[in-house]
């Protein structure tokens, strides 16, 4: 079985910053992509940043946030500066891993979310 734990959410005023981290455990043989959706109240998940390799971001974050990994430690984190109230959502991180060897499927795990509050 494989879990991912997220951390470092919570309350924070306009303009400041973040670190969200995420690690994965458990039956790991291989991590593909790791990234981050984030869900505000009453809207649909969004992507909002993936590391594959090289690194994506949706446009409404690129240029403040910052997706990183440690793969030593099978984890992603996510740098988020000049936060905005729009900002505020439960954010999910997500990872394609193998877990069993390099012929076995690639399943996408989820994390249980974290809420990032940005107030005004």
């Amino acid at each position: 079985q494989v879990q991912l734990v997220e951390s470092g959410g919570g309350l924070v005023q306009a303009g400041g910053s973040l670190r969200l981290s995420c690690a994965a455990s458990g039956s790991i043989f291989s991590i593909n992509a790791m990234g981050w959706y984030r869900q505000a109240p009453g809207k649909q998940r969004e992507w909002v940043a993936t590391s594959a390799g090289n690194t994506n971001y949706a446009d409404s974050v690129k240029g403040r946030f910052t997706i990183s990994r440690d793969n030593t430690k099978n984890t992603v984190y996510l740098q988020m500066n000049s936060l905005k109230p729009e900002d505020t959502a439960i954010y999910y991180c997500n990872a394609d891993i193998r877990s069993s060897d390099r012929y076995s499927a690639v399943n996408r795990y989820w994390g249980q979310g974290t809420q990032v509050t940005v107030s005004s």
